[in-house]
């Protein structure tokens, strides 16, 4: 298991490089070339800690493979409702009246640059790419393997030629694999889809894809606002005042997707990844009348066990004053329709 781990680490160091550009964005560093969050709260981890990670800890087991009991259920909604599929991890699909979004989709079998290395998935995506009928936007947290798939982005690009929204500095990234309707965005700016606005949001996390890229590309959630009502996709994320600041701009959230798995060794993930009673916390900063978990289950990126998000969250709930339909979890294939 080491030796996988460590050689999943090296392809992943190796994997590409990035020109440095200068952006002008209150993000950017011009003096290190490379975009920072004034707001995160230490340094951040050295190769030495992800060694002491790789080598001095233990993951528990995951099974192999997971059959899937779910049946999607893709329909047009009524306006002010949303029809929510959970396909995988952080990918979901988003049916409005008028307006059908994908959030980080993913349908490679491994989160990697490599498809013989690499996290495996442990159970299919929720539907098949091509059964999804309609895709408008399809919207990017950041440029990690299992949010920013090279693979499926192509994919979707010939099947529904939708507007895809990454980050500031991912759009070369997608341009280089022949995609061209891309918007790039900083945080807070934002794009209007006949009506349908959505911003994009600051989170707590970082991008890189190989050894000389660290975080020459932003990171960021996103708003959707449909017509009056809000629906908040956090990415990937540590816990942050950022909840509050979305709060404050935008008033409550009426769906929030925010991510409760992958926190495992707290000591090296708590700053990057929110853990379920985290999410919680989240989820009140943003007054969100539901909530939903992802970033769980499918692949198996660190220590803790494939059950365990959702048990922390159900365990936390009722301490928090909060029903489990107030901040669920629905199994991949799942859909579920949400009043907004």
């Amino acid at each position: 298991m080491m030796i996988i781990r460590l050689f999943f680490i090296s392809i992943l160091t190796l994997s590409c490089t990035s020109k440095n550009v200068v952006y002008k964005s209150a993000q950017y560093s011009q003096t290190k070339n490379r975009f920072e969050d004034p707001n995160f709260p230490k340094e951040h981890k050295s190769i030495f800690d992800l060694l002491k990670w790789t080598f001095f800890t233990s993951k528990d087991e995951w099974p192999n493979w997971v059959e899937l009991k779910a049946k999607p259920q893709l329909l047009t909604p009524d306006i002010n409702q949303v029809n929510l599929t959970f396909i995988n991890h952080s990918t979901f699909f988003l049916q409005t009246k008028d307006l059908n979004i994908l959030t980080d989709p993913i349908w490679s079998q491994r989160t990697s640059p490599v498809q013989w290395a690499g996290p495996k998935r442990v159970h299919k995506p929720g539907i098949e790419i091509d059964k999804l009928g309609r895709v408008d936007v399809v919207i990017i947290s950041h440029n990690h393997y299992d949010h920013l798939d090279s693979d499926t982005l192509v994919q979707l690009n010939e099947l529904y030629q939708p507007t895809f929204l990454v980050p500031l500095g991912d759009k070369a990234l997608l341009e280089s694999l022949g995609i061209k309707n891309v918007v790039e965005l900083d945080w807070w700016e934002k794009v209007d889809f006949n009506g349908h606005i959505i911003t994009f949001t600051p989170n707590q996390h970082w991008s890189k894809r190989g050894i000389f890229d660290y975080n020459k590309s932003l990171w960021g959630g996103y708003v959707i606002q449909i017509g009056n009502k809000n629906i908040y996709f956090a990415g990937d994320t540590g816990y942050t005042k950022y909840f509050k600041d979305i709060y404050k701009r935008f008033g409550a959230m009426n769906l929030s997707l925010l991510p409760i798995g992958a926190f495992e060794p707290r000591w090296f993930m708590q700053d990057y990844h929110m853990d379920p009673e985290e999410s919680i916390w989240a989820h009140k900063d943003l007054h969100s009348k539901k909530s939903v978990g992802i970033h769980f289950g499918t692949f198996q990126l660190t220590n803790e066990a494939r059950d365990i998000p959702e048990k922390k969250l159900k365990m936390y709930l009722p301490s928090n004053q909060l029903s489990a339909e107030e901040f669920l979890t629905l199994s991949p294939g799942e859909s579920r329709l949400f009043d907004l």
